[in-house]
């Protein structure tokens, strides 16, 4: 059993690497949605191609999946209006409801539809084979070091605008790197793991600190267990692995919640980030 549960842990914890870090980003924009937004966007693209013709998991469809989240950053980069009445969330909201209506639309109309609809939701964690796995990790360390090369800027965009300069270019290459890392792992690990990995681990993270770096640290280690723990449960009980993982991940947050006050643990104040400060840089 142990070798059937090593690589979807190995993948769910490689998913979880960007995830928790951009999870950060995401609650520091107030854009919780963005994520299951550019989810949906993903899987429009590979449902065009799935109407097209193309076979799933093939690169083509990839490339599909690619090119809707690239029209979804240019949406998401220029729709942060600082003096609007309408918050971008709502501008989130309302494309993931559109693409999600789509999706079901357009995959009605094919054979495949129905499992297409299923997989997109729960993904496909358990059978990932380590080819996935390898191109999967070979994906987001070139991502990773992006955002290690943009680090600054992009924590400045999050968390301290008023003094940032370029905002919608870099909104741009932030959502456009998110988008692509979407596009890779809903097609492993579903929408509804991909939104926990990112959203999950981060709150738990806030709960204890305020600070961005050892809120990273935090993020990691919340969302390890959760991930660790919920793929072996699954195994053991024979339950479907997409669907306790989100709940696996639930349980960590009501155990972290309930431990805080225990703990007396209160961060009060605004994020901080050492970059930003001239201090030693953060993750």
């Amino acid at each position: 059993m142990l070798d059937l549960m090593i690589p979807p842990i190995v993948a769910a914890l490689i998913i979880l690497s960007i995830h928790a870090y951009l999870g950060l980003h995401v609650i520091g924009r107030e854009v919780i949605f963005v994520d299951l937004a550019f989810a949906q966007i993903a899987a429009l693209g590979s449902t065009v191609a799935l109407l097209m013709g193309i076979e799933l998991g093939t690169t083509l469809s990839l490339m599909f999946a690619l090119g809707f989240t690239l029209l979804g950053a240019l949406l998401f980069s220029f729709t942060r209006l600082e003096k609007s009445v309408v918050p971008q969330e709502a501008i989130i909201g309302i494309s993931f409801v559109l693409a999600s209506a789509a999706v079901i639309l357009i995959a009605g109309l094919t054979a495949e539809g129905a499992e297409h609809l299923r997989e997109t939701m729960t993904g496909t964690l358990i059978w990932v084979g380590w080819g996935d796995i390898w191109r999967l990790a070979g994906v987001y360390a070139v991502l990773g070091v992006f955002h290690f090369v943009m680090r600054k800027q992009f924590l400045r965009v999050t968390f301290d605008p008023e003094s940032a300069e370029n905002v919608k270019a870099s909104d741009f290459l932030f959502y456009l790197s998110f988008g692509v890392m979407i596009s890779f792992s809903v097609e492993i690990a579903g929408v509804l793991m991909v939104f926990s990995a990112l959203v999950i681990p981060a709150v738990i993270a806030f709960l204890y600190t305020n600070h961005f770096g050892r809120a990273l640290l935090i993020a990691w280690a919340a969302g390890a267990v959760a991930i660790v723990g919920g793929i072996g449960t699954s195994f053991y009980l024979d339950i479907a692995t997409g669907p306790l993982l989100v709940c696996a991940f639930g349980v960590v947050l009501v155990i972290a919640a309930g431990l805080r006050p225990l703990l007396g643990v209160r961060p009060e104040g605004k994020i901080t980030v050492s970059s930003l400060r001239g201090g030693p840089q953060g993750p």
